[in-house]
């Protein structure tokens, strides 16, 4: 049996959404789902989706927290 674990970043993706919605996370889940069925030939009902959100304070990358890096990059010209 299957498990996978999504890792996304509890923040919008709609203006005014603080977290991946209901609706997404069931996309996400038969997405996935249905990938492992047409890759491995996993039946829908043995694969387990795990979806975890994280908090935009508890990552980063460039060195920095993801905020600091986002309104640095924000500054940067391109």
């Amino acid at each position: 049996m299957p498990i996978v674990t999504i890792q996304v970043t509890r923040e919008g993706t709609k203006p005014g959404a603080k977290s991946v919605t209901a609706e997404e996370k069931a996309q996400l889940i038969m997405g996935v789902s249905k990938l492992l069925l047409d890759v491995l030939n996993k039946p829908l009902e043995s694969t387990f989706v795990v979806i975890e959100e994280v908090d935009t304070d508890n990552w980063g990358w460039g060195g920095l927290p993801a905020l600091e890096y986002r309104r640095q990059r924000a500054q940067t010209p391109r």
